[in-house]
């Protein structure tokens, strides 16, 4: 891997500086208003009187929907640009949250997921692409790893105090009453109008604030790139295959999901079995928060971890990755709050602390032109590890129990470490 320059921030050319603060605002604001609808889902669902069962198949058909759209979407950014495609994922999500807002049946909600899952599969690998190459541009032969631990940061920290904010807003608004004509079918729709509202906030941002150099922008440019959109595919698939520490850390990425996944999905179901079921809804709320924030707080810290590891990212990973192993095996032991709660932030700041040693390996081997492709290569196969984890060690919780699925979980976080260890060989090469 090529060794670039480490350069304090403050030193950095002032467009660069520039473009570091415009890419934290926006990946702040999208991410705040993703996380203050988060916070309210499955009570916004709840209050339409649906079932587990129905939420689950929801949550289906938002994953169907994005596995199945990540890699076209993925490679029409590459060819007509990040950033009419991240306005095309901004789109899809306002339309979402209006049918959401304005539905109370099955079906009508199954579209809105659809569309979320559609906005999710186009805005990955879109201004994540722009960022870098606007870096590279910028400032040639700088380490990125710090700057993107920035951008990380910026985006959790959305993503937690978006939390709060949507789960505190529906009882500061209309007070105890379950619902409310003005603010939609439940009381918890007042946090989907607020993530509506900040989504066009985000869409004008980006629409006025990210620039782009200008490409050919037609219908017989967009079809041309639609009908490239197959081979585009195949040529990032090929990339990422036969490139070996690409292929090294979408495998390492595809098993730490595998582990980590069910953590992330199944911890509420320890906290509330902890907890009078009066004060279970509340401190899991907050939690969520504090999970999101704790993951900002590593990925802050990532810049300075990577330093002491002399910018070798592929052995920060492995030691974030044996961290992780402790801080999993752990979490599984706990059986009070207070230790559970412990444990489980100082997963969360571990999971930050992966974030960017992971996404500077994989932007150091990619070129521009397959960015955004590769970059939903990842995304890809990250769910995919999430989704089999989640079956697969959610069948051990629900016959062994939640703490045996955690631990042999981590089996998939070894195997994942020693592909780290190859992959330290590979990119000393």
């Amino acid at each position: 891997m090529v060794s670039n320059v480490d350069i304090p921030f403050a030193e950095l050319p002032s467009s660069a500086r520039r473009h570091v603060y415009l890419f934290q605002g926006h990946q702040f604001l999208d991410r705040f208003a993703m996380g203050v609808i988060v916070a309210v889902t499955a009570l916004a669902l709840q209050g339409r009187g649906l079932g587990v069962g129905e939420i689950g198949t929801l949550f289906a058909i938002y994953a169907a929907v994005t596995l199945t759209a990540e890699l076209p979407f993925g490679g029409l950014a590459d060819g007509i640009g990040r950033k009419p495609v991240f306005l095309l994922a901004t789109v899809a999500s306002l339309t979402a949250s209006a049918v959401f807002i304005l539905s109370d049946a099955f079906w009508p909600l199954a579209a809105s997921f659809g569309l979320v899952g559609l906005g999710r599969a186009l805005r990955s690998g879109t201004l994540d692409a722009w960022f870098v190459e606007g870096l590279q541009t910028r400032a040639p032969g700088v380490e990125i790893q710090p700057l993107l631990a920035r951008a990380q940061t910026a985006n959790f920290a959305g993503l937690g105090f978006g939390a709060i904010v949507g789960g505190f807003l529906p009882g500061l608004v209309v007070g105890n009453s379950t619902s409310d004509p003005l603010v939609g079918r439940t009381v918890y729709d007042v946090s989907y109008a607020a993530g509506l509202a900040l989504t066009l906030v985000v869409f004008a941002y980006t629409v006025f604030l990210i620039r782009e150099p200008a490409r050919p922008l037609n219908g017989a440019v967009v079809l041309r790139e639609i009908r490239a959109v197959p081979s585009t595919i195949s040529d990032g698939a090929r990339l990422a295959i036969s490139h070996r520490a690409l292929f090294l850390l979408l495998a390492i990425l595809t098993l730490m999901l595998f582990a980590t996944n069910p953590v992330e999905v199944l911890w509420p179901t320890v906290v509330q079995a902890m907890l009078d079921p009066e004060r279970a809804a509340a401190t899991v709320g907050l939690l969520t928060a504090g999970y999101f924030l704790a993951i900002a707080v590593g990925a802050s810290f990532a810049g300075k971890v990577g330093r002491l590891f002399r910018r070798r990212h592929a052995m920060t990973l492995a030691a974030v990755l044996a961290t992780l192993i402790v801080c999993q095996i752990a979490l599984a032991l706990q059986g009070s709050l207070i230790g559970f709660v412990v444990a489980f932030l100082l997963f969360s700041i571990a999971l930050g602390l992966s974030e960017s040693p992971a996404a500077s390996i994989l932007h150091a081997y990619v070129p521009d032109n397959r960015r955004s492709t590769i970059l939903s290569v990842q995304s890809l196969l990250k769910q995919l590890g999430a989704m089999v984890g989640l079956l697969v060690l959610g069948w051990i919780a629900e016959t062994e129990g939640v703490g045996k699925a955690w631990i042999t979980g981590t089996v998939s976080l070894g195997a994942a470490m020693v592909l780290a260890i190859l992959l330290v060989r590979q990119t000393r090469r």
